[in-house]
């Protein structure tokens, strides 16, 4: 690029001049010195007649800027593109940001884009390795007058950033432009967009499109398109579409699906004030759906833990004439479970289903979890049937805890066998499934059942932990079969997990009970030895 550039620069100065042109005299004042330099670039000279003319001419920064300066209108901005390039080419001079900023401002203002774009990129690259983050747009920004130049620039230069694939440097220069009051077109941002969206950085595509409505620029159907895209590729739009036939109903516009996405993921991450300050922007321009802005402002309250203003919002929709919901029912469901008001969330999900709304999968994790801590055994295990006849398939940690009250409560039949049912439609278990199942075989003397589960726990690659190992243990010695224990008690110790104290008496009891002091001994002290560690 460079090379194409010296290339075009040279080709703009092709008339020679008199042989007996006489070289410039360097006692000159260096304003009549830039103001030959420039009227030999408007006269056409060639380069080596320029460097022959000049050649006791010591270029510094100071001159440089002069020069560019005297050639900054449009008229002279190819004039002005050639001495920049004449001038990098001179012994021992190297321009500096400045220079580069001033010319840049010269080709931006006069339209010659290609050349303003190759000199951005060119800056980006030299100061990346060892300038500020900021030294190109301060530089920017303080021969923006002198020049005369327009905001245009600074677009050009977002979009060099996002060329050079410098995407949170480019952002950072972003929000700086912002705070300098400088705003940045549409197309712009939609370059930014796209080029950060195509690489791994999904998350910072979401803060651009937050900054960018913040500034007060909407979005236009490209834009929406490469945030669908972006939703696509972080997985997430089946999710976001989900909650909007929850809230809404029916299919919502692609807009309406970014924009909810975007809040919400700003209201989930803890960003209150942010998500609602930007959620009411949106209302304002009708980007979102007014029912979908109730039902967030919900989702807020609830999140903040004012559950009380959350059922005043609830109350405010419904008078103004728009229906319940089964995610706001299933907020509030929420909110009673977390403060364990199992009766009030039992009596949500009634509601919801008297007035035909629908419980998702969520709804049922909510009370099969809530009911399960509760000590409501059966009443989790009732949730846990419905979800599976509506089609559902239950969280890891909402099973796990009813599995673990199950076995706690004598019925790792019932547990095994729901276990069973899941299975077959895809649940995918974890080590503490596998440990609550054994546990509770354990507690029954079900020995058979125990090894049957712990190997089935390793044939799925799951890693039994020390939960899992200790009632293995204490099953096999709970059999009489102290030998066995003994096995796993080996694998555990070579598997670097450290026994528990429970593991070391239930060994040494059972050594004892069966007449071998000299083990039990061995045990003893080395319980005793760990424990001082």
């Amino acid at each position: 690029m460079a090379f194409w550039l010296r290339r075009i620069s040279k080709s703009l100065i092709p008339i020679p001049i008199n042989q007996e042109t006489r070289l410039i005299n360097t006692d000159s004042a260096p304003k009549d010195v830039a103001k030959a330099i420039r009227d030999s670039f408007r006269s056409s000279w060639n380069w080596d007649t320029l460097t022959t003319k000049f050649e006791s001419v010591k270029l510094d920064g100071g001159l440089v800027d002069s020069v560019l300066l005297e050639l900054k209108e449009p008229i002279d901005a190819k004039r002005a593109l050639g001495f920049f390039h004449w001038a990098a080419h001179r012994k021992s001079f190297e321009h500096g940001v400045w220079s580069y900023s001033i010319t840049i401002h010269i080709l931006a203002r006069a339209r010659l884009l290609m050349d303003a774009r190759a000199l951005l990129e060119s800056v980006l690259k030299k100061t990346a390795e060892n300038g500020s983050k900021f030294s190109v747009v301060d530089s920017l920004l303080s021969s923006y007058e002198v020049t005369a130049s327009n905001p245009f620039v600074f677009d050009l230069l977002l979009q060099a950033y996002a060329k050079l694939r410098m995407f949170e440097t480019g952002f950072d220069v972003c929000c700086y432009l912002g705070e300098h009051g400088l705003p940045l077109s549409l197309i712009t941002y939609n370059t930014l967009l796209h080029v950060v969206q195509k690489s791994d950085q999904t998350a910072l595509v979401w803060k651009i499109y937050e900054h960018m409505v913040g500034k007060r620029n909407y979005p236009n159907e490209e834009t929406i398109k490469i945030l669908i895209d972006a939703l696509c590729k972080e997985g997430k739009l089946k999710k976001c579409v989900d909650m909007l036939d929850r809230i809404h109903g029916k299919r919502c516009s692609p807009s309406v699906i970014v924009n909810t996405s975007l809040v919400f993921s700003i209201l989930e991450g803890g960003r209150v004030e942010e998500g609602l300050m930007l959620l009411r922007r949106m209302l304002q321009k009708n980007m979102v759906l007014d029912t979908i802005a109730y039902s967030l402002i919900v989702y807020a309250k609830v999140k903040l833990g004012d559950v009380c203003s959350a059922w005043e919002v609830y109350e405010e929709m419904l008078k103004r004439g728009f229906r319940a919901n089964s995610f706001v029912y299933t907020l509030f469901m929420g909110a009673h479970c977390e403060e364990g008001r199992m009766e009030e969330a039992q009596g949500m999900m009634n509601e919801m289903e008297n007035m035909d709304l629908k419980p998702f999968d969520e709804s049922y994790n909510l009370l099969i979890e809530g009911c399960a801590k509760a000590g409501r055994v059966e009443a989790s295990l009732s949730y846990l049937k419905k979800m599976v006849e509506s089609g559902f398939i239950p969280c890891r940690s909402a099973f796990n805890e009813m599995v673990g009250k199950l076995c706690e409560t004598g019925d790792a039949e019932q547990a095994n066998t729901m276990f069973t049912i899941l299975l077959d439609k895809g649940f995918l278990p974890d080590s503490t499934t596998y440990g609550h199942l054994i546990d509770g075989y354990g507690r029954k003397g079900e020995i058979q059942e125990v090894v049957k589960l712990y190997y089935e726990m390793e044939s799925r690659s799951l890693s039994p932990g020390a939960l899992v190992f200790t009632s293995v243990i204490k099953s096999f010695c709970q059999c009489g079969k102290v030998e066995e224990a003994e096995r796993y008690f080996g694998i555990m110790k070579d598997r670097s997990i450290a026994p528990s104290l429970c593991v070391y008496e239930t060994l040494i009891a059972n050594h004892f009970d069966k007449g071998n002091a000299e083990r039990a001994l061995h045990l003893k002290n080395e319980m005793e030895l760990s424990a001082s560690i």
